[in-house]
């Protein structure tokens, strides 16, 4: 004899429900998480040529994308590693720039404490800052919602198969990049795959062109002010567009 539930508490069929698949809720969660992805890629290409520009090998550094999972952390680690710092040295480097993900766990904690702990473990692995952001904006309370696990899972996966194709290709593509270019080559490929995606209307590319003319006409400046000098005023240029074109399209109404 099945013993009564404690008010409040979901039935049982409520939480396989809950934990089904939803097919229309994963691709809700990959929709939702897709104009990351591109950036994301970016970011592994990037973590990807510096491993292997440091001196790790490509099986290292394949490893080491496949089980640490964590850009900052393998960005931080690389100085110690080429260092020969202690590896104590090294994992404690690592926990102190991951201790974000002690907040993301508690965070996803309540949404999730009734899941197995192996499946609890595999979602702790893929998460992503951007991933737990967006997650938390759609299901901001604990309530048991049907389809939740699988929008988590649509913002995830793909994050994280994202990450790990930009990183591959910056493993294998480090090995061919001259060491001359070094990785400021590497900073303006991921520069460039982030910022193009970005542009998305025209007071946001007039921004961009007139911030890459002033940057190139102010290149002699002392400190490097041409830079400033550039995004102060592409920034100015983008807002005065956006503006104009929002009181023309006013005027149109």
């Amino acid at each position: 004899m099945n013993k009564p539930l404690p008010p409040g508490q979901p039935s049982a069929a409520l939480m396989e429900a809950g934990e089904a698949h939803d097919p229309q809720a994963w691709r809700a969660g990959f929709k939702t998480g897709l104009p990351t992805l591109f950036g994301i890629g970016a970011w592994g290409l990037v973590v990807g040529i510096a491993m292997v520009k440091s001196g790790l090998s490509a099986v290292q550094a394949v490893g080491m994308t496949l089980l640490v999972f964590a850009g900052s952390a393998q960005l931080a680690s690389l100085p110690l590693i080429v260092a020969a710092a202690p590896i104590w040295v090294i994992f404690a480097t690592a926990l102190v720039v991951n201790l974000r993900f002690v907040i993301f766990s508690a965070l996803l904690g309540p949404h999730f404490a009734h899941l197995h702990w192996r499946q609890r473990f595999l979602l702790g692995y893929v998460s992503g800052d951007l991933t737990v952001a967006m997650f938390l904006q759609r299901y901001p309370t604990a309530e048991r919602v049907a389809g939740k696990l699988s929008y988590l899972k649509g913002l995830m996966y793909p994050n994280w198969f994202a990450w790990q194709i930009g990183s591959l290709v910056g493993i294998f593509l480090g090995s061919a990049i001259p060491a001359e270019w070094g990785l400021g080559f590497a900073g303006t490929l991921a520069i460039l795959c982030i910022t193009v995606p970005l542009i998305i209307n025209n007071a946001a590319l007039c921004g961009v062109l007139v911030a890459g003319a002033v940057s190139v006409l102010a290149y002699g400046l002392p400190y490097k002010l041409g830079l400033l000098l550039a995004v102060l005023v592409g920034m100015v240029t983008a807002m005065v567009v956006e503006e104009t074109l929002a009181r023309r399209k006013g005027g149109d109404v």
